[in-house]
């Protein structure tokens, strides 16, 4: 007996030593990320100056005297960001409470799956489904100008490919909200959509803030479908039909060519880009926090 004991004890040991050996290799992975990105980016912020790179409007490497201003590119990257997060978050909420309440229950675990599917399709696919059906039909049917690359088609992409993690995480938090609210609403009057807009929507707003923060990352960081419907030039977006470039095509699109001082100033954009990630969580933890703040003195 002792020794099936003492078997089990030494088996729960090796398991918590495994566990908290991930643990440290996933901070230590983190922190190895964000010394190579400040350490190497450092030389370039010190000699280019950080107000002439994000605030540079003109990004021209090949020239004798190059240029590194992503004023351009982050301009390019929020308007794509906020675009697809509206259309995939407006799209996917209403997705969720369709699939809660509006749908037949038969049916609605086969409409997750095939939903979840999206997230197993790979971001190149996505950029020719965008390159061959969505450019071709905004420059035929939408634009003014006959150009179909740009920001909306970017963003129309973005926002088919954020669809799985805005439904998944809205629907789950939808269903985590006592079913004793919405027979409540009803009970006081309310119709099946003013209680599940009025009274289960905001019921659940903490989960379903988590989805868009997700979805934004997503579109925030994606490359591969971007950069196959955005077009490509580093100016300044003047409108949604126009060739632009975000900051991750930027990264991606000269991360194999280039050498030297333009391979540093692609490293600094990865800095811009991280720090945006960063702030967004911190936005979120603030929001949530206050949130669960306003949530307690209520109950008190």
């Amino acid at each position: 007996m002792n020794k099936a004991y003492s078997f089990i004890r030494a088996r729960e040991s090796f398991m918590k030593a495994i566990f908290i050996f991930c643990a440290v290799f996933s901070v230590f992975a983190l922190l190895s990320i964000c010394a190579f990105l400040f350490i190497s980016a450092f030389p370039f912020f010190a000699k280019t100056g950080v107000f002439q790179f994000l605030f540079g409007t003109k990004w021209d490497i090949t020239s004798a005297t190059p240029s590194y201003g992503i004023l351009p590119m982050i301009i390019a990257s929020l308007y794509v960001t906020a675009l697809s997060t509206v259309i995939g978050v407006t799209i996917g909420l209403l997705t969720a409470v369709s699939l809660y309440k509006f749908c037949n229950k038969k049916i609605v675990n086969n409409i997750k799956q095939l939903i979840n599917l999206l997230a197993g399709i790979p971001s190149v696919i996505y950029g020719l489904f965008g390159l061959i059906i969505v450019v071709p039909f905004l420059r035929d049917n939408v634009s003014s100008n006959g150009v179909g690359y740009g920001i909306l088609a970017a963003s129309i992409v973005l926002s088919i490919m954020i669809l799985p993690t805005v439904v998944s995480v809205s629907y789950d938090a939808l269903c985590a909200v006592p079913s004793s609210y919405f027979e409540g609403s009803l009970a006081l009057g309310a119709t099946n959509e003013q209680a599940v807009f009025k009274v289960m929507v905001p019921a659940a707003k903490s989960g379903i803030l988590a989805g868009v923060v997700l979805a934004i990352g997503r579109a925030i960081g994606e490359t591969m479908a971007v950069i196959m419907v955005i077009g490509g030039s580093p100016v300044m977006p003047k409108g949604i039909f126009q060739s632009v470039r975000t900051l991750t095509a930027n990264i991606a699109m000269g991360a194999t060519e280039l050498t030297g001082e333009a391979v540093n100033a692609l490293i600094a954009t990865g800095v811009v880009l991280f720090v945006f990630t960063l702030i967004l969580n911190i936005s979120f933890s603030l929001l949530k926090n206050r949130g669960e703040e306003k949530n307690a003195k209520r109950k008190t």
